[in-house]
């Protein structure tokens, strides 16, 4: 099966986290944390950095690793590098995506996250 390797931004102000909806592919419609595939060579710090200011035209700082999630979709694998992320500069302009919000700790299951970012949920809400 063949494996993609990806970064997400769980982008934090005070006590919610931002949340993007897919608005294109097989997975169009779904919640998930912003970001995008890693480059060959590619640090992913780097690469979530580059994401972030190419799909939300927003500049971010990369924190801490919070987890790295590997989950089997039916056509592939899936293997999430997930930092904490703060905005820099920038207003998270959509420009791919369909919708976003803010989310508050009682508000995180309000959306339906794509099944690799739900296994992420539990771990920040805990950090919100």
């Amino acid at each position: 099966m063949k494996t993609i390797r990806v970064v997400a931004a769980v982008i934090r102000n005070n006590d919610q986290i931002f949340a993007t909806q897919r608005g294109y592919g097989a997975f169009a419609g779904g919640w998930e944390f912003p970001g995008g595939k890693i480059e060959e060579g590619e640090a992913p710090e780097a690469a979530l950095k580059r994401e972030i200011l190419e799909e939300l035209d927003t500049e971010v700082s990369v924190g801490e690793l919070i987890d790295t999630i590997e989950y089997n979709y039916p056509d592939f694998h899936l293997s999430m590098d997930c930092f904490w992320c703060e905005v820099v500069k920038g207003d998270l302009v959509l420009k791919e995506h369909r919708a976003a919000r803010w989310l508050s700790r009682e508000s995180l299951y309000s959306v339906e996250w794509l099944p690799a970012d739900i296994s992420l949920i539990e771990k920040i809400s805990e950090c919100i």
